[in-house]
C-alpha cells in the first residue's frame, strides 16, 4: 500500500474537518485558484511568508489567488498532494523520506525550500534542573502532537547524544501554542520540544521559558518545502514558479519590515489575533512569534539562491534514521529556482520600508 489505511482514514477525516481560509482581501475574479495544503490544525504565523503575498499583490501578479487549507498533519498534506486534492502543499522530509526508502513515494517534487534548518529547540521552566540535552534522560518531553515536525527531529537529535528516544524519555502530546506552554508551566511535562514560531506564541502569552543550550553541530535537517505532483509542475509550471516567487518576495518583505508583514497578516486573518488584544498588541505578538523564523527564510549556504534546495539535508536525515534512499531525482528539483528569483529585490525592500498599515 502506498499509504497506510490509518493515514488514508485520517486524511479523509481531516478533509471533512479541514479549514479553508478565505482571507479578508479577496483577489480579483478571473484568477486561477491555487489550493494550498498546510499541515496545521489552524492557520498561524508559521506560514506567514506563504500567505501574505495575497494581500501584497504578489499572487495577482502571477495570475492566481491562494486558498490555504489546514489539513491537521504533514501526513495529511502529502496524501492530499498525491491525490490531487491540493495543487501545492508544504512537504516535510520526516514524512517523505521513509516513503522514498520503501519505494512508496508517488513522485511529488519538493521544488522550493521556504524554511531552512534549524528551527527547533527544547525549553524548560526557568528554575528547571535541566541544563543540557543530556539532562533530559528520564524526563517527560512534550510535543504539540506526534504528527508535528518537532517529534521526529528531536528524536534524531537525542539519538546523536546517546539517548534512546523510546526507552530513555517519555513523550507527551500537549497541544499547540499557549496550551503547550501551560502544560510546561503546570509540570505536566518536564521539557517542551517545539519549533520557533510556536515558542514565540508561548512567549507572547507571557509564559516564562528558558531554552536549553543547543548541542554543538546540530544536523542541518528539517527544512520545509513547497511540494507538488510532477504532472502539475510540468503542466502548470508558471503557477509553481509564481507561488515560489510570491513566497520569496514575502520572505524578503518580512525580513525588511516584520511589523508591516504582521500587520498585513492580521488584516487578512483577524481571527488569529490574541483574544482581547488591541491591533498594536496583536502585531507585536505576531512579530514575537516569527522573530526566530524570519532568519530561516533565506539559505544558510554561501551563494545559494533563495528557495534553493541542498540535497545534503535529505541525505543527512536519511542516514540519521537508517534509511537507504539512493537517487533523489524523483524527490526534489532546483529547476524552478532561477525563474523564481527573477524579480527586483530592491523594489520589495523599498515597498516594505514604505508600507503603511
Amino acid at each position: 500500500m502506498l499509504h497506510s489505511r490509518r493515514n488514508v482514514l485520517g486524511y479523509g477525516a481531516a478533509v471533512l474537518g479541514s479549514v479553508i481560509f478565505e482571507p479578508r482581501f479577496a483577489a480579483a475574479q478571473g484568477l486561477r485558484t491555487l489550493k494550498f495544503g498546510v499541515g496545521l490544525k489552524a492557520l498561524g504565523p508559521a506560514v506567514i511568508n506563504a500567505v501574505i503575498g495575497e494581500a501584497l499583490g504578489y499572487n495577482k501578479e502571477e495570475g492566481f489567488t491562494l486558498k490555504p487549507q489546514a489539513l491537521g498533519t504533514n501526513a495529511n498534506v502529502q496524501v492530499a498532494i498525491d491525490k490531487g486534492d491540493v495543487d501545492i502543499g508544504i512537504g516535510v522530509p520526516s514524512f517523505g523520506l521513509p516513503l522514498l526508502a520503501k519505494g512508496e513515494w508517488q513522485g511529488a517534487l519538493n521544488f522550493y525550500e521556504y524554511t531552512y534548518p534549524y528551527k527547533w529547540d527544547i525549553a524548560v521552566k526557568p528554575d528547571s534542573k535541566v541544563k543540557s540535552y543530556t539532562d533530559l534522560k528520564g524526563m517527560k518531553i512534550g510535543v504539540s502532537d506526534f504528527g508535528g515536525t518537532e517529534y521526529p527531529v528531536t528524536r534524531n537529535v537525542l539519538k546523536t547524544l546517546g539517548i534512546d528516544p523510546d526507552a530513555d524519555v517519555k513523550w507527551i502530546a500537549v497541544g499547540n501554542g499557549v496550551q503547550a506552554g501551560v502544560a510546561l508551566q503546570r509540570d505536566v511535562i518536564d521539557a517542551l520540544a517545539y519549533y520557533d514560531t510556536g515558542f514565540g506564541q508561548i512567549e507572547a502569552g507571557n509564559i516564562p521559558l528558558r531554552f536549553v543550550p543547543r548541542p554543538e553541530k546540530l544536523p542541518m535537517v528539517g527544512g520545509q518545502f513547497l511540494t507538488a505532483r510532477k504532472p502539475f509542475i510540468e503542466k502548470d509550471r508558471a503557477l509553481a514558479v509564481g507561488l515560489g516567487r510570491s513566497v520569496a518576495k514575502a520572505s524578503i518583505f518580512l525580513q525588511t519590515n516584520p511589523e508591516a508583514g504582521a500587520d498585513v497578516f492580521l488584516s487578512m486573518y483577524p481571527e488569529t489575533a490574541p483574544r482581547g488584544s488591541s491591533k498594536e498588541q496583536a502585531v507585536k505578538a505576531i512579530v514575537q512569534s516569527i522573530g526566530r523564523r524570519i532568519k530561516l527564510y533565506t539559505p544558510p549556504y554561501s551563494g545559494a539562491k533563495i528557495g534553493s534546495i541542498n540535497a545534503d539535508e535529505f541525505r543527512t536525515e536519511a542516514e540519521m534514521n537508517g534509511l537507504k534512499i539512493g537517487d533523489l531525482k524523483n524527490f526534489y528539483t532546483n529547476e524552478l529556482i532561477d525563474d523564481i528569483n527573477k524579480f527586483d529585490v530592491a523594489k520589495i525592500v523599498t515597498s516594505a520600508r514604505e508600507h503603511k498599515g
